[in-house]
């Protein structure tokens, strides 16, 4: 009996250095990492940059896969069947938090089923109003919401989206009544308020830039917690009419749940490595984007808590998607 024993405590004592000769040798084939939105938004963008990033470092293959539909929630579920192995990755935005606030149904566990690589990046959105508003800050926006209850409208990219709850937590925090709006995405929404049959939006900036940049968009403040570089002289929500407003477009990458912590931990400190490099942070930058990064257990328990807080915002709004 003692030299089974013996054996099977050896067998345990070596788990952990099998795991980290497993992530040493990791990767030997080529590596997907999936996004559940169109070509050219900032987790598509992310997701390249450090799909080209890695390739380069690790001298394997490593692809970009958009799979769109149901709010990004398909990408999510094939990456949450996936082996935890590396090998299948997912990168997401703040909608991956916001799924669950929304869908009776979603296949996965938005927390249980992932392990948390790193956050990659955060940006803010824009307030954009209808040029026939007249409003030329959040105060005379709210103010003049406040005048005439139930009778100004918001645009959003759709149900439950971030444009969404963006507008329902002012809403919140001041106590205005306006109407949602909602269309089938950004580029609609933003058209509908230029052209002013809408009142206002909020954005995220990389949508709207150009058009403010040009004079075909009025923003009207942006949503961080404190000015932009590319906008010195556009104010803050907070600061421009609603105190301690905050909303910031947030974007990671993740792992299917039971990934090896020392794999994990691998993924962690080369894309942490790659977020630091001058020129990710300057093809970011065009699009009111910067790197951002922290550790699995602090990117998990960020998630866990975005949950909450985007669940307390839709079932106060009564948001919900059938």
């Amino acid at each position: 009996m003692k030299p089974l024993i013996v054996l099977c405590a050896a067998a345990l004592l070596g788990l952990p250095l099998l795991a980290q000769a497993q992530a040493q040798a990791f990767p030997s084939k080529p590596v997907r990492i999936l996004v559940g939105f169109s070509p050219g938004g900032v987790p598509d963008i992310a997701a390249r940059i450090l799909s080209q990033k890695l390739s380069e470092s690790w001298k394997q293959s490593v692809l970009v896969e958009n799979r769109l539909g149901a709010g990004s929630n398909i990408a999510a579920q094939a990456v949450a069947g996936a082996a935890p192995d590396g090998y299948t990755l997912l990168s997401v935005s703040s909608a991956h938090a916001i799924a669950p606030a929304i869908y009776p149904k979603l296949g996965f566990d938005a927390i249980k089923d992932f392990s948390g690589i790193t956050l990659t990046a955060t940006g803010p959105a824009l307030l954009i109003v209808s040029p026939k508003l007249g409003v030329k800050s959040v105060a005379e926006l709210i103010a003049l919401a406040k005048s005439r209850p139930g009778q100004l409208n918001y645009a959003s990219a759709g149900v439950g989206s971030g444009s969404h709850f963006a507008v329902e937590l002012l809403k919140a925090q001041t106590g205005i009544d306006v109407v949602h709006v909602p269309f089938k995405g950004i580029p609609e929404a933003l058209t509908e308020t230029i052209t002013g049959r809408i009142d206002f939006f909020v954005s995220p900036f990389a949508s709207a830039i150009n058009l403010v940049r040009d004079g075909r968009a009025k923003a009207i403040a942006v949503t961080s917690g404190k000015r932009m570089a590319e906008l010195p002289d556009m104010p803050t929500v907070s600061e421009s009419g609603a105190p301690g407003y905050l909303w910031i477009f947030w974007y990671g990458l993740l792992a299917p749940a039971k990934t090896p912590r020392a794999l994990i931990n691998q993924l962690n400190a080369e894309v942490t490595r790659i977020l630091k490099e001058p020129d990710v942070k300057a093809r970011l930058a065009p699009l009111g984007t910067e790197p951002a990064t922290n550790t699995p257990e602090e990117f998990d328990r960020m998630i866990a808590e975005e949950v909450a807080s985007f669940s307390k915002v839709a079932k106060a709004a009564n948001i919900k998607v059938d």
